[in-house]
């Protein structure tokens, strides 16, 4: 592996040069939070006052992921280019100093910055990086915001020579002239040896109204071939995402995700519709092992629920020709569950290895990102999830926030993080 520098990388912002100082950055902000993915607002973030020092959210953002390419493994080539990348995604929000609040909320993370990223790991080999990032962000509108990210993630397929028909066919649906919601779209990059990124797209099932968002998710799936998937899918809340794999995939994926309040393990464990797959106790012991639950529930009585934040499930359909979902996962928001990053970080390293999977890339990522110690605050690692793909081992990926704007204080005294009843 070459070594990543720890004083610059020379990077380029469209149409600027810049470098980018690829320490971890100390800063924070005082930002209050707004509600999470489908659930109440969060804690108060605090933290020590910003530094006008002309630092702005793309050096922060790719002096990160500098840092977490070498965790996971990757060349300094592959590290350049994929920082080089993310800045390209990001577009005029990466030359917004740090020095000034978010323009806009973001529904991305709990501190309205732009940018999440996830190890996902598998036995015996190196995680996969992963960044999601909102290319529309600061665009001024939800409309803009869906346009510039269209442009952006179409500006990427001409750069690296794949198709964007799959979601062509369905701009209409999640582009309306007066969209509704959170988000217009996000890009996911992960980042692969040799420098070219597997493209995902996050789109809004409730862009013309929550009560259309089933029918928007039934249309889109239809046109895609899936014509009987909705029926198939477990019972949610309602429609978070609707995913798309774009470019370079073996087997590219249409994914719905749904948000689930008031989930017990028990009831997690009966929502995979994927055949083969995590069975039913793989999928309750991680839920409470990530949700900090015992496991001395009786299968016949009451037992704890999530009550914070939902849970999410993905389903994920790759063949036009089953009437099942090929894949599967579940998502635990473990800092709406945990007093402080600290008790996260041990969470997600014993998940790991009952999975028989190395939690070092982990936990040198976690000191990638930032220099804070991981009990002094609680957000930094926002979900875990197990997935399962057809034909693949499990997988187990972990969240970490950017926190470019602001950390969310830790938890004061025992967390009391579910609800107990029949």
């Amino acid at each position: 592996m070459d070594h990543i520098s720890a004083d610059a990388t020379v990077l380029k912002y469209p149409g600027e040069p810049r470098r980018v100082d690829a320490r971890p950055a100390r800063r924070v902000s005082t930002r209050a939070a707004r509600p999470g993915p489908g659930g109440t607002a969060a804690a108060s973030l605090t933290g020590p006052p910003r530094r006008a020092d002309g630092t702005t959210l793309g050096d922060h953002a790719a002096r990160q992921a500098l840092r977490l390419c070498e965790a996971a493994g990757l060349s300094g080539a592959d590290s350049a280019e994929y920082a080089r990348t993310l800045l390209a995604v990001l577009g005029p929000a990466a030359g917004r100093s740090l020095h000034l609040p978010p323009p806009e909320p973001s529904f991305l993370s709990d501190d309205h910055t732009p940018v999440e990223f996830s190890l996902a790991f598998v036995p015996g080999a190196d995680p996969t990086l992963r960044v999601l990032l909102e290319p529309g962000f600061g665009a001024g509108s939800l409309a803009a915001n869906g346009r510039a990210g269209l442009a952006s993630v179409r500006a990427l397929a001409r750069r690296h020579g794949f198709g964007t028909r799959r979601l062509d066919e369905l701009e209409d649906l999640f582009f309306p002239d007066s969209p509704q919601g959170p988000l217009a779209l996000w890009c996911a990059l992960e980042l692969v040896p040799g420098g070219v990124p597997r493209v995902k797209v996050y789109l809004n099932p409730a862009a013309s109204g929550p009560e259309h968002a089933a029918a928007t998710v039934r249309t889109a799936l239809s046109r895609l071939g899936h014509r009987k998937a909705l029926d198939v899918l477990p019972e949610g809340d309602r429609p978070l995402f609707f995913a798309l794999d774009l470019g370079d995939w073996e087997r590219p994926r249409a994914k719905v995700y749904l948000a689930h309040h008031d989930l017990s393990a028990k009831e997690a464990a009966r929502l995979s519709r994927a055949d083969g797959g995590p069975g039913r106790k793989a999928i309750r012991d991680f839920f409470r092992a990530a949700a900090g639950q015992t496991r001395g529930d009786a299968e016949d009585g009451p037992e704890a629920r999530l009550c914070r934040r939902p849970v999410q499930s993905c389903h994920a359909f790759t063949d036009t020709a089953a009437d099942r979902p090929s894949g599967f996962t579940l998502y635990v928001p473990v800092r709406d569950y945990a007093r402080h990053d600290g008790e996260a970080l041990d969470r997600a390293t014993a998940v790991l290895a009952r999975h028989g999977m190395d939690p070092a890339p982990l936990v040198r990522s976690v000191a990638a990102l930032t220099s804070r110690r991981p009990e002094d605050g609680v957000g930094l690692i926002a979900y875990l999830g197990l997935a399962h793909q057809q034909d693949r081992p499990p997988r187990v990926t972990a969240y970490l926030s950017s926190e470019a704007y602001a950390v969310r204080p830790p938890a004061d005294g025992p967390y009391s993080s579910a609800s107990s009843r029949r």
